[in-house]
């Protein structure tokens, strides 16, 4: 089977070795502690960061994909969701706490965490619903809306000074947007519904971050997990029993794809945190707009779906327009630390 070929290859070669978001949240950030990424001032590998924070836009791409296509093999929204936090939250934990110990989950700020791993959640129960609907590289599209919503809020929210810069960015991107999900695309409109309260929804997380910015981003990452892992598991005992059937038709194949959503996302946000580490975030923000990429190839390759000429023009405009504001924010920052 041409799609089982194709995944058991990508699989294979991610076993032998989940967002500029993360650049925007810490640039509007006003203490020097509170990048989110924590990315080092001491970088001494920039290219080695490019090249781990690509991976990292294919790993989550291969997140989506696999929740996708699982979710065509009959399985739930919330198996989906239950089995891609509890994987996540156990691979993290097996990586991170031989190193750093139960210290790790100290949080400065539990309530911020708590908060932020509920939107979090939210934020994923809303994009796999979305990706039932739509195809991977328009329901990604969309989600880059999120940082410039937050961008263009930051006055109100975060009691930043209004910038003309950031409004202008939010407008073009949401025009952007406007073109990929056109009445002429074909989009179901629950999709399109769905995309747009994920990305308000991933806009309120990104809001939040800067409130956990304190905490390590490995501590940030482990409640991120253990959050939805917990609220998943009380609700298990009312879905296992409509879920049961589906899941003991899965074969060993679809398992592996099922589990794989967990340790596609685990590693996906390891591997960013990795990059912001070994680059400035000023030198990766441009290339997470490469997730684009990945989920359109993805998309391609497995469903036969790729974005007509409108839509790549609409997703230009989105990833222009924030790659700008990037730019903008960074030259902004980098005067007035002067």
């Amino acid at each position: 089977m041409p799609v089982c070929s194709f995944l058991n290859r990508l699989t294979g070669a991610y076993l032998a070795r989940p967002r500029l978001l993360l650049y925007l949240v810490s640039i509007i950030s006003k203490s020097k502690g509170a990048a989110v990424a924590h990315s080092s001032p001491h970088a001494t590998s920039p290219l080695v960061g490019v090249v781990v924070l690509v991976l990292s836009t294919w790993a989550l791409s291969s997140l989506d994909a696999s929740g996708k296509w699982i979710m065509t093999a009959g399985v739930s929204l919330w198996m989906l969701s239950w089995v891609r936090y509890i994987v996540h939250l156990v691979l993290v934990l097996a990586l991170v706490l031989p190193r750093q110990g139960m210290a790790v989950f100290h949080s400065k700020r539990p309530g911020a965490q708590l908060l932020r791993g509920s939107l979090m959640l939210l934020a994923t129960l809303s994009f796999f619903t979305t990706l039932h609907y739509l195809p991977q590289a328009e329901a990604t599209a969309i989600n880059f809306l999120a940082p410039l919503i937050m961008l263009a809020l930051a006055p109100w929210v975060l009691n930043e000074p209004p910038r003309v810069s950031r409004w202008v960015a939010a407008i073009v991107g949401f025009l952007g947007v406007m073109l990929i999900i056109r009445p002429g695309a074909g989009l179901p409109p629950v999709g399109v519904m769905f995309g747009l309260l994920t990305a308000c929804t991933f806009a309120a997380q990104f809001i939040v971050t800067r409130r956990v910015a304190v905490d390590d981003p490995f501590t940030t990452l482990i409640w991120s997990g253990a959050v939805g892992s917990i609220a998943l598991t009380l609700l298990l005992p009312f879905v296992l029993p409509e879920a049961l059937p589906i899941l003991r038709g899965l074969s060993a194949w679809q398992w592996l794809i099922l589990i794989s959503t967990g340790f596609w996302g685990g590693l996906g946000h390891l591997l960013q945190i990795q990059a912001y580490r070994l680059a400035p975030a000023s030198m990766l923000a441009p290339f997470v707009y490469l997730q684009i990429v990945s989920a359109a190839g993805l998309g391609w390759l497995i469903w036969g779906a790729f974005p007509d000429a409108i839509t790549w023009l609409g997703i230009a405009i989105v990833c222009a327009s924030g790659v700008t504001i990037a730019l903008i924010e960074w030259r902004k920052q980098g005067r007035t630390s002067r």
